[in-house]
């Protein structure tokens, strides 16, 4: 058994993605793969992906992917979502046995949509709806954990290494137009199931490497608009923040990310566009609370496009690459290798400056 110190652990965690500029279809078997040269980055505690545009056919409703501990769990829960949703299809959520792969829970997938009846009720729109019927599950209903819930996406996770996972779930028979992927080193939390990334809510998913010295300033800020940590992981949070800033308070994906990755008041103070300091300005005092401070590199998968950002002083690697119509995201220039291996332009974001890439109009999304 290898102790610390004695395995290569370049920085801790490990992440991938690719997209589709037209919207074609690429099978997940390509980003598992891109795993494997970045192996050493993982030890072993979490593994997953993130598929986008792998259920056409269901495509107009929430995809829930869920772990139960036990069978009871799984029909007392499934009777809560009956009275708050329209199951379309119910089924257990297809996997192999592996070896590596050991003391996994009940893995099951549901596709809904929402009572319109229900809603009314409530007066709340549809994703608010399921944002707090997911809150609930999660933080009430001990041994059940949805860990997956967007429309024509999902996501797949595992305590193993992350092209285990892979296999695991097959992820050879889904193809989608965009894919994220993680190798977790957990650092503060112990590795499980439903702590490997990525985490998601509704449509979003993030993977990330770092570790974030202001998670307890940004929790506390997230929490007083209904959201609940209960994974204490930095990725549950910033995922928070994100559907916060975006879904909740309208700001563009490039502006959440002015406001995650705030630019230093020395920069901001600098610009000679007056419009745009005093934007800067404005949502680096509004929202100072969702500053991240700490090193990270991260990938935000969303419908219809991806996002790479790093902390402001690229303390984590990053690389991108393109080739035709794709382009690829990685912690190494080996990981993008694997998936193209003849890629170009490949590059490293500046610290603070996103990276956006949306499949183009007409894409299948």
């Amino acid at each position: 058994m290898k102790l610390e110190g004695q395995v290569r652990i370049p920085s801790g965690c490990a992440i991938a993605a690719v997209i589709s500029k037209e919207g074609n279809r690429i099978s997940g078997e390509l980003v598992t793969n891109a795993m494997k040269p970045m192996h050493d980055r993982s030890n072993g505690l979490g593994g997953g992906f993130a598929g986008y545009g792998i259920y056409p056919e269901y495509k107009d409703f929430y995809a829930l992917h869920m772990f139960f501990d036990q069978r009871e769990t799984r029909k007392s829960c499934e009777m809560f979502l009956k009275e708050r949703f329209e199951i379309v299809k119910s089924e257990i959520l297809p996997t192999q046995k592996l070896p590596s792969i050991t003391d996994e829970p009940i893995i099951w997938r549901y596709f809904v949509t929402p009572l319109k009846s229900v809603l009314l009720d409530l007066q709340l729109d549809e994703k608010e709806f399921v944002v707090r019927t997911l809150m609930r599950i999660n933080t009430q209903m001990k041994g059940a954990y949805v860990f997956s819930s967007g429309k024509n996406m999902g996501t797949f996770k595992a305590v193993g290494f992350p092209e285990d996972v892979g296999v695991f779930y097959k992820l050879w028979e889904y193809e989608g137009y965009s894919w994220t992927a993680h190798g977790r080193y957990p650092t503060n939390t112990p590795g499980w199931w439903g702590g490997a990334h990525p985490f998601t809510l509704l449509d979003w998913s993030i993977v990330h490497n770092g570790e974030i010295s202001s998670y307890d300033a940004n929790r506390r800020f997230i929490e007083m608009f209904g959201y609940k940590c209960t994974l204490k992981t930095d990725t549950e949070v910033i995922t928070y923040m994100v559907d916060y800033l975006v879904r909740v308070q309208g700001l563009s994906l490039d502006e959440a990310a002015s406001v995650i990755a705030a630019p230093f008041w020395s920069t901001i103070e600098g610009k000679t566009d007056m419009e745009a300091r005093n934007k800067y300005r404005y949502l680096r005092t509004l929202f100072s609370s969702l500053l991240i401070t700490g090193p990270f590199s991260v990938v935000l998968g969303y419908s219809g496009g991806l996002m790479a950002l790093n902390d402001r002083l690229k303390l984590r690697a990053m690389v991108v690459g393109e080739k035709d119509d794709k382009v690829f995201i990685a912690s190494e220039e080996a990981a993008i290798r694997a998936m193209e291996p003849h890629a170009e332009n490949i590059w490293a974001p500046a610290g603070g400056e996103p990276v956006i890439v949306e499949v183009k109009e007409g894409g299948c999304f």
